[in-house]
């Protein structure tokens, strides 16, 4: 199967560095629309959907290849090698920012700077780090999602959305939860909400922006704090926002931190 009927690949924009935009849980490649058409003109743009989500072929789902994230890291590497020109500058949304990191890692040769929107390395709170959630907060979700995956996609969705000022935003995380293979997305999530990926970020050599909401339920302050400190190569920038994603409910100001990170 090729790679792009696998994960729906699609390249638009007119530049000469290529720009790949990978999306977070339960979401699909469409929720980049807002960023792209401002960097259209000096970036050839990769979109894709991970494994299991979106347009990409459900049949290529394969459980024990994705029973960790180094499976969808593995992925990016081998769009890039198939569609990259080039080393690419990777923008990454939550779980996505680490797969990011984690292929990165693996190829540093093929990334120039990675942009982290929302990312968490842990979500659970471990002695001194501060994840967000207990270890029975996450079992607590996971067994809700278990049991009810689409009540549990559409109480959630708005609260993880935030932006309370615009209502439509959570349905449409909503929707876009319901969209996806129920059995996939319960896989996805317990690989994501028991992921630890701390002792990976010192072993990112790339430049990498880390941009952090305001007011996060899933990515607090201290997740961000964290990330910089021991991210040697970074740059933390404050998004004034409520929720988890700004790059729909603020990308204007996602876009200008972004470009202010790539001039440098």
């Amino acid at each position: 199967m090729s790679i792009h009927k696998r994960h729906n690949v699609n390249v638009i924009g007119r530049g000469d560095v290529d720009m790949i935009f990978a999306h977070g849980f339960g979401c699909d490649q469409n929720m980049w629309r807002l960023l792209t058409g401002a960097f259209e003109d000096r970036y050839r743009i990769i979109l894709y959907d991970l494994a299991g989500c979106g347009g990409s072929d459900l049949s290529a789902y394969d459980r024990k290849r994705y029973d960790t994230l180094e499976g969808h890291a593995r992925d990016v590497i081998e769009i890039l090698e198939e569609v990259a020109t080039g080393p690419a500058v990777f923008v990454g949304h939550s779980v996505s920012a680490m797969i990011g990191l984690l292929a990165g890692i693996a190829a540093p040769e093929r990334f120039r700077e990675h942009v982290m929107v929302g990312p968490s390395p842990c979500y659970i709170n471990d002695g001194d780090y501060i994840g967000g959630f207990t270890r029975a907060d996450i079992e607590s979700l996971l067994d809700t999602l278990d049991s009810n995956y689409l009540g549990w996609a559409s109480a959630m969705a708005p609260t993880i959305m935030g932006a309370p000022d615009r209502p439509e935003l959570g349905e449409e995380l909503t929707n876009s939860f319901c969209r996806t293979d129920p059995e996939i997305a319960k896989h996805f999530a317990h690989v994501t909400f028991l992921s630890d990926n701390r002792a990976d970020i010192p072993k990112l050599t790339a430049r990498a922006l880390i941009l952090q909401c305001s007011d996060d339920m899933i990515a607090p302050l201290s997740v961000g704090d964290y990330m910089h400190k021991a991210l040697r190569n970074s740059t933390l920038r404050l998004i004034d926002n409520i929720g988890h994603c700004p790059h729909l409910s603020a990308p204007e100001s996602i876009v200008d931190a972004m470009r202010e990170f790539l001039r440098a």
